[in-house]
């Protein structure tokens, strides 16, 4: 697995992984989260980016940073500075074109345990 190259100095990029480095395991251990699924299942129901200050998540703010850490660093989100704030964004292109189905048979899955859990 080639390493997404390091931002420059100074710079306010952000590391990703690239489309055809983003594996299955890794994007299903990220998944394996609550706070985390929460986080993808919230950003794939508004289908646009998101700050990261509009997920209201009961967990510290170091945890949250940690989660979309994760998140990004899997492949399932991308986060770009736009002004001062950090903004995510679903890469559903990415993970449809290498796992067709897999994203929307997670989030209906998520969706319907929430729902029989009542958390939905």
């Amino acid at each position: 697995m080639t390493a997404a190259p390091a931002p420059a100095a100074g710079s306010r990029e952000l590391p990703h992984p690239a489309r055809e480095d983003i594996r299955l395991e890794t994007v299903l251990h990220a998944l394996s989260d609550p706070m985390r699924l929460r986080i993808v299942r919230e950003l794939a129901a508004d289908g646009d980016e998101l700050s990261c200050s509009h997920f209201d998540l009961p967990v510290t703010k170091s945890t949250t940073t940690h989660h979309f850490r994760v998140l990004r660093e899997s492949g399932l989100i991308r986060q770009v500075y736009r002004g001062t704030a950090k903004m995510n964004g679903l890469r559903r292109a990415d993970l449809d074109d290498l796992f067709p189905g897999l994203l929307d048979a997670l989030l209906g899955a998520a969706a319907r345990q929430a729902v029989r859990l009542g958390d939905g």
